[in-house]
């Protein structure tokens, strides 16, 4: 949450958490890059970081560590609602929103280990193969398993589009340079709910003239906000160093970030020192929007993720990490930023927010100081996701989702004769 206060109007009654070193220092990224942007726009503006636990808490400390340049909502569909000419533009500025994270990163000396080798999506079943024939960046199986020497590619889609990092490096990192160019962050302190002009929190009332609201999977527990995003669970895991042996048949020698085209989401990075970084979907919602912190780890479904690292790649590593967290899905999966009557919003990312938060920041930057450019045209600009159905439908709808999503790749499998 940030909070523009009114001159003369101070968040006394916020309390900052001590903090320790610079190690300590982390921030969301909508609501960091919201302010590293508007702080250079709109100098004399007072801006405020209000967190419930310490920023960083929530996805991007989390994430899988990809800046993408994926959209939830294909250029097909924008295209359609759009024009091709906005749909096209949406796409070309999260393009470009991969880079700006890197040159950001590099210009205020966060070492995020940044690394744009692209991603690559394989096709590693006939159906996975049917669906990528004749996509842009189409490679056939010799050439994508010179990039990802996973078990059985048949082919896959490359796109120059990403970059593999370290998402809590980046988020403390952008939080240490807001900071020390005077922007307010209020750890410990959680909002209750927002109105134009005012954020009460359990620590006092904010009076702001500009109130931004970007909670991504924890909107669900501000007041009145429940069904406008649902928080749905995406579970990872983190190997020890693989050795070199691994990695001469593994490939991923730029760090190219990976999937493949089955219908339940999985993902993957090599880190910097040599791990595979790995998640997936699958973990269930839980009824009524309900986030609790044993939700974050799900034995079956990190078992299932090294089975599938196992299956992929012909190895058993020891793992070393397991996490996970809620990502804020819309209800038409379209992601929105937008301004009205004093109070911004930017989220519903559906697990695409690295790059997106980014792209995101500088818009509100621009909503912010009155700003035309190219990017507050952008067709996510204004938008409104119709709200969630009351439960039990929410429950029953998207959980039939996820076992259904379970099933058609099950069904997709080659048969063992």
């Amino acid at each position: 949450m940030v909070a523009l206060p009114r001159p003369g109007h101070a968040a006394a009654a916020a309390r900052r958490r001590p903090r320790g070193g610079r190690g300590d220092r982390r921030g969301g990224y909508t609501g960091l890059w919201t302010a590293y942007y508007l702080s250079q726009a709109a100098p004399q503006l007072s801006i405020a970081i209000v967190e419930a636990e310490y920023c960083g808490f929530g996805a991007s400390g989390r994430n899988g560590g990809w800046a993408s340049g994926l959209f939830p909502v294909s250029e097909a569909k924008l295209t359609r609602r759009y024009g091709a000419s906005r749909a096209a533009a949406m796409h070309a500025a999260l393009a470009g929103a991969v880079d700006e994270v890197g040159r950001a990163a590099a210009a205020e000396g966060i070492d995020c280990d940044y690394a744009k080798g692209g991603t690559i999506t394989l096709a590693r079943t006939p159906a996975q193969l049917r669906r990528q024939r004749g996509s842009a960046g189409f490679l056939d199986a010799e050439a994508a398993s010179e990039i990802c020497g996973a078990e059985g590619v048949l082919g896959g889609v490359y796109s120059p589009d990403c970059a593999a990092l370290h998402p809590a490096k980046l988020v403390r990192g952008l939080a240490a340079v807001v900071e020390a160019r005077g922007v307010r962050i209020f750890e410990g302190t959680r909002v209750r709910s927002i109105a134009r002009g005012a954020v009460d929190t359990t620590h006092g009332l904010i009076k702001a003239g500009t109130v931004v609201r970007a909670l991504e999977g924890y909107t669900a527990r501000l007041a009145g906000h429940r069904r406008a995003l649902a928080p749905v669970y995406s579970l990872m895991i983190a190997t020890e160093p693989l050795p070199e042996s691994n990695w001469e048949r593994i490939g991923l020698r730029r760090r190219e970030t990976f999937s493949d085209e089955r219908h339940m989401v999985i993902y993957g990075q090599r880190t910097a020192d040599d791990r595979l970084a790995f998640g997936g979907r699958g973990a269930p919602y839980h009824f009524g929007s309900r986030i609790e912190p044993s939700y974050d780890r799900v034995p079956g479904v990190f078992d299932s993720l090294r089975d599938t690292l196992t299956e992929m790649f012909g190895i058993r590593p020891e793992i070393a990490h397991r996490w996970g967290g809620p990502l804020g899905i819309p209800r038409d999966w379209m992601p929105s930023v937008g301004l009205a009557d004093g109070i911004a919003w930017a989220g519903g990312y559906v697990g695409d927010g690295v790059a997106a938060a980014n792209l995101a920041g500088r818009t509100l930057a621009d909503l912010i100081a009155g700003t035309d450019s190219d990017l507050t045209t952008l067709p996510w600009v204004g938008h409104r996701s119709r709200r969630w159905e009351p439960e039990p439908i929410r429950w029953i709808g998207i959980n039939a989702a996820l076992h259904a999503t379970t099933l058609r790749d099950a069904l997709e499998r080659p048969r063992v004769s």
